[in-house]
This record gives structure tokens, sequence and C-alpha cells, in this order.
């Protein structure tokens, strides 16, 4: 039963409920009929379904942006080991090394790989989502990680396994006293030219990636606003 106020108890007849005097003259009892829900009963059953649609779509969205990142990320991972690999046949190739080919290339794709996953995690996609930088910041961490663990570090890792290979095998002259690094450099400075191309691909890359990955974080914000 629910007390009513007179001028509400026209209405409730109309619409098949039975009010009833309780004693006082400005107070009135609505009666509901059997099966007849309540009105905060009827209203709870409304608002039911409509609650568990938008926490359902949220659910979804979410599963599709956290595939989105996932994906992403992985693709950065992927590029940072075939700019590995680029970077283990140029230096075999003018290191003339033939030795250890499986351990080498398996090394080079994996490290950069793995090195290039984490850290993007950790500088870019953590950091986005604790809301702490902005979209100019988003791309250029993204750009720097991926020019420091696709490029630079596949690179200087190509160039250690190798030149210690090369070394080892004695397939180069060894360098002389006082002047290693511009004998390795005089080794290497024109094949090592090659590397520009996945420097370009690997760094436009990050950039596109830091740039996506901030336009889901917005539309992720944005939807949950």
């Amino acid at each position: 039963m629910v007390a009513l106020r007179p001028e509400a108890a026209g209405e409730l007849r109309s619409s098949g409920v039975t009010v009833r005097d309780v004693g006082t003259e400005d107070t009135k009892m609505a009666v509901y009929p059997p099966g007849h829900p309540t009105p905060p009963l009827r209203d709870a059953n409304l608002r039911r379904p409509v609650i568990m649609d938008i926490i359902e779509k949220k659910i979804e969205y979410l599963r599709k942006e956290k595939a989105l990142n996932i994906r992403g990320t992985v693709l950065f991972g992927i590029t940072a080991g075939i700019s590995g690999i680029s970077a283990n046949l140029v230096f075999r190739k003018c290191l003339g090394v033939n030795y250890d080919t499986l351990k080498t290339f398996t090394s080079l794709a994996t490290l950069p790989f793995l090195s290039s996953v984490v850290t993007y995690k950790l500088f870019v996609t953590d950091a986005l989502y604790t809301g702490n930088i902005s979209k100019e910041n988003c791309v250029l961490r993204s750009f720097l990680v991926s020019l420091l663990c696709g490029v630079l570090h596949p690179t200087a890792l190509a160039f250690s396994k190798n030149a210690r290979l090369a070394v080892k095998y004695q397939t180069v002259p060894l360098p002389p006293k006082g002047r290693v690094i511009l004998h390795w450099v005089l080794l290497c400075q024109t094949d090592i030219k090659l590397m520009i191309i996945p420097l370009i691909f690997h760094t436009s890359f990050g950039l596109l990636n830091g740039l996506t990955h901030y336009m889901i974080y917005e539309s992720t914000h944005e939807n949950h606003m």
C-alpha cells in the first residue's frame, strides 16, 4: 500500500487502482491489485534492461579497444624485429660473416621485438591511460621508442654480434691499436647506409602508432564520460 495525496487519487482510480481512506481527510492509501506493479517497481523493471544494455556495450567497447592496443603494440614489436633482421643481413655481408647464422638471426629478431613491446607499454601505453601525457607527448614518446628500440638497438646489437664473429673467425683484418672505431667505420660505411630504409619505415610507423593509440584513448575517455 502507498500513501497518497488527494490530488493523486483520481489519477490512480482511472488506472484501475483501488484508493481507500485511512482516517484522515488529506491522506488516502492506494491498494494495488495482485499482479499490478507499484510505480517504483515498474520504473525499476523499465530501467534494468537499459542499464544492462549500457553495461554490455561498454564491455564490448573495452574488449575491442584492448584488442586494438595489443595489436598495435605487437605490430610495433614485429617491425622492430624486422629491423633487427635487416641490420643482421647488412653487417654479415659487410663483415663477411657466414657463421652462427641461426643463432644471430634468432637473437636479432626476438630481442628487438621484446625490448620494443616492453618499452612501448611502459613509456607510452601505461602513461597514456594514467592521463599524464598529451597528444604531442604521446606521439613524441612513440617516435623515440621506435628510434631507440626499433633502429639503434638492433643496429648496435647486430654490429656487436657480427663484429665479434668477424674477429673470432678472422673474416676481416683486425683493427690496429688506437684506431679501432675508425677501422670499423671504414669497413661498414658503405653498407650501413642501407639502414636508412628501416630507419624511415620504423620511425614513421612509430609516429602513426602513437597517434592511433592516443585517438583510441581519447575515444574511450569520451565514451566513459
